[in-house]
C-alpha cells in the first residue's frame, strides 16, 4: 500500500534531521493518511478511500464528495478515484 493520498496525490517528501551540532541526516515526511468512507449523494453509494486529513477537510469544505470530484484535477486522482469521478459525472449528466 503506497503512502499517497487518493484524492490530492499528496505523497512523502524528503528533508533533513538537523541535530543541535548541525549534523544532517536524511529523513522522510509522510502524509497524514486515514482510511475514510465517503458517501456520494448522486450515486447513493459509499466509497472507502485512503486520503490525507487535509483532503478530508477540503471535501467537507466543498460540500461533499460529489462537489469535490467536480473540481478535482484528473492528474491528482488515483485510478480508483478517477472511476468514481466518471461515475458521478455520468449520473449528473443523466439527472440533468
Amino acid at each position: 500500500m503506497s503512502r499517497v493520498c487518493e484524492l490530492t496525490g499528496k505523497g512523502p517528501m524528503t528533508g533533513n534531521n538537523v541535530s543541535h551540532a548541525n549534523n544532517k541526516t536524511k529523513r522522510r515526511f509522510l502524509p497524514n493518511l486515514t482510511e475514510v468512507t465517503l458517501g456520494s449523494d448522486i450515486l447513493d453509494r459509499r466509497f472507502k478511500l485512503r486520503i490525507s486529513n487535509a483532503a478530508l477537510r477540503t471535501v467537507d469544505h466543498r460540500g461533499g464528495l460529489d462537489a469535490f470530484m467536480a473540481k478535482a484535477k484528473d492528474a491528482e486522482l488515483s485510478t480508483k478515484a478517477l472511476k468514481i469521478k466518471k461515475e458521478i459525472a455520468k449520473a449528473q449528466a443523466a439527472q440533468a
